[in-house]
């Protein structure tokens, strides 16, 4: 699902318009990124949760080459699914 399929969804499902839900989905999506921007977690109790990880600097091999270079230290972002997502996926 794209995020215009997402919206077409939830349109449907709460009979608002789609222009209307296309802002909240854009609004939500915002709302996630500043706070994964800021270290904060979002967390959607039974869906999951947005956090920010870590990923140390390590020694990486080039594939075409061989050669062995330094991969620098970078944030991630974790989603964690929640219990009754992982219920329904596992259904």
């Amino acid at each position: 699902m794209n995020k215009q399929e997402l919206i077409d969804a939830v349109a449907s499902a709460t009979g608002a318009s789609k222009a209307s839900t296309g802002q909240t989905v854009d609004a939500f999506l915002e709302a996630v990124t500043k706070a994964g921007v800021a270290g904060d977690t979002v967390q959607l109790i039974g869906f999951g949760s947005f956090s920010q990880g870590a990923r140390a600097a390590r020694t990486g091999r080039n594939p075409a080459t061989g050669q062995e270079m330094q991969i620098a230290a970078a944030k991630t972002v974790k989603f964690t699914a929640g219990k009754i997502f992982k219920e329904a996926v596992n259904r």
